[in-house]
């Protein structure tokens, strides 16, 4: 769709009322355009992403009105493209989820007391920190006049657009590969909506939902993905604007972020940009690390080689969620890795289970494999010497264990079996 499509749709229907946004702007050549579901500049093909009139001149005021919201995102309306009364709109309200000062797990990898934090966005309405990125791109949806709320997924986003659709009043239809775990398909499915699998992997259905874009069939939907990127993107800044608040409005120094797309850790970037540039933190150095599966690591394998040029893998890894051999902002990833001083790691499948129960009996945090990637990730790095155990370090746990069972399923079983007798516990060796 173009930009005077896009125009003409919304100023003949309503205004686009989207609070600070201004407008898009290209990442590459700076082009800017009027807000609307685009999300590639008509000039160089750049991705698009949101531009703002920020509320600059009085952080501490800022700050008040902030810590007077509501406990979920919309508490930084002010600085996402959503309207005013955002939060009186049926919504699933994700967000300000805890951070966990993991004073077990850090004993286990010799941080000192004090300085890691696990950041743990399980407990968002649908378990994943998708539901974030989804409740903001379901805004524009609404101001784009969108009646069917789409996405190509991994699994979790599949299962928070069935929920914020359910929630809106909005139909749904979402695409995944066929061969996902059986945790998020039903999860996906239990809300009512069309789930659709496509024989082969997560970019073979980011491509054909590209084409339905582009044909007469997707008039109507919003892809909170595609055609909703830019917007969808905005959503997981609040992981940056919580976990700041969270330390008490101070950068963390250090952040282990998992890589799908890479969006995520690129927009974490920009929300903690903001902060700075807002006068809501100090000014500080921070170094921000990608972790990725080894089964699917463009991104790290990019960084290792000392590459600008992201090469597609072929996904072959228990973390399903982050199994994207094409991701869009990989280079944007390497940028944003080696600006602020940190890296691009990645660890095998042993060790992404080895490191979800790791978590889980340190901290009583059950992971799903993208949080075995991070936690992982975050061992190898102490260990190599480039995360510094003195410093405070942020690590993300972006997914519910319970729907990737089956990776841990066969090296968590029950201890023994015995007899109701107190004979029988003694002799299973249990008694002591």
């Amino acid at each position: 769709m173009s930009a005077q499509t896009v125009e003409n749709r919304t100023s003949a229907d309503h205004a686009v009322d989207l609070g600070p946004a201004s407008g898009l702007s290209c990442r590459e050549c700076g082009q800017r355009f009027e807000l609307g579901p685009i999300f590639a500049c008509e000039l160089c093909f750049g991705p698009l992403e949101v531009a703002y009139d920020l509320p600059l001149g009085d952080p501490e005021a800022l700050r008040k009105q902030i810590e007077a919201g509501p406990e979920n995102i919309w508490r930084y309306a002010p600085l996402l493209p959503v309207p005013a009364d955002v939060a009186d709109k049926p919504n699933l309200n994700p967000g300000f989820t805890k951070l966990v000062k993991a004073e077990n797990l850090a004993r286990e990898l010799g941080v000192e007391p004090g300085k890691l934090f696990v950041k743990d966005d399980s407990g968002n309405p649908t378990h994943s920190f998708k539901d974030r990125v989804v409740a903001q791109a379901l805004e524009a949806a609404r101001a784009f006049g969108f009646t069917t709320l789409s996405c190509s997924s991994t699994g979790n986003l599949a299962g928070a657009v069935g929920a914020a659709a359910a929630r809106a009043g909005f139909r749904s239809c979402v695409f995944i590969p066929h061969d996902l775990e059986q945790g998020k398909v039903v999860m996906a499915a239990v809300y009512g909506g069309e789930l659709v699998g496509i024989e082969g992997n997560y970019d073979d259905v980011n491509r054909f939902c590209s084409e339905l874009i582009g044909d007469p069939l997707g008039e109507g939907w919003g892809f909170v993905n595609v055609n909703l990127r830019p917007y969808y993107g905005e959503g997981s800044k609040t992981l940056a604007y919580e976990i700041c608040e969270q330390l008490g409005w101070q950068l963390p120094d250090q952040l282990v972020i998992p890589i799908a797309s890479g969006s995520q850790l690129t927009k974490i970037d920009k929300g903690l940009q903001e902060l700075i540039k807002l006068g809501l933190v100090e000014d500080k150095p921070y170094k921000i690390f990608g972790a990725q599966a080894e089964g699917c690591s463009p991104v790290s394998t990019a960084f290792k080689a000392g590459h600008d040029v992201v090469r597609p893998q072929k996904p072959d890894t228990i973390a399903k969620s982050l199994a994207i051999g094409n991701p869009a902002d990989g280079p944007y990833v390497l940028d944003i890795a080696r600006r602020t001083g940190g890296a691009v790691e990645d660890v095998n499948d042993e060790q992404i289970v080895d490191a979800i129960k790791l978590l889980a009996r340190t901290e009583g945090i059950f992971a799903e494999t993208a949080g075995g990637v991070t936690v992982g990730v975050t061992k190898k790095l102490i260990d190599a010497g480039l995360i510094d155990p003195s410093l405070t370090t942020v690590v993300l746990n972006t997914g519910d264990g319970l729907k990737t069972l089956d990776a841990v399923a066969a090296t968590s079983q029950a201890t023994a079996t015995i007899r109701p007798s107190l004979d029988a516990f003694r002799e299973a060796g249990l008694a002591h």
